[in-house]
């Protein structure tokens, strides 16, 4: 189960939950992969409405390895998720969000 007072947020896929958590490394490896100078950037684009199916995607996997997932972003793009494309982006910001939000 995901806390969310650690920034974690719950992914289900292919029927299985994973936790995900944007670590410092899971961070490192977001902002290569979408060519963003600034995380600020990305928080933007999300906070806008102005994110891409690879936004998304990135985050996820990002996330999902984070959280000790050992799969790679083909994996992922196979794999049933829980709310299709739509839950796919709730729990990529939701992930994005708690990584910048203190716990209240």
């Amino acid at each position: 189960m995901a806390n969310p007072y650690a920034g974690e947020v719950t992914l289900v896929m292919d029927g299985q939950p994973h936790v995900l958590r944007l670590t410092l490394g899971a961070l490192a490896e977001l902002e290569a992969a979408l060519g963003e100078d600034t995380l600020l950037a990305l928080v933007e684009r999300f906070e806008q409405g102005r994110f891409c199916a690879r936004d998304v995607l990135a985050l996820l996997v990002a996330g999902l390895r984070g959280g000790g997932w050992q799969g790679q972003a083909a994996d992922l793009t196979r794999a049933e998720i829980a709310g299709g494309i739509h839950g796919a982006a709730q729990v990529a910001a939701q992930v994005l969000a708690r990584a910048f939000t203190p716990p209240a």
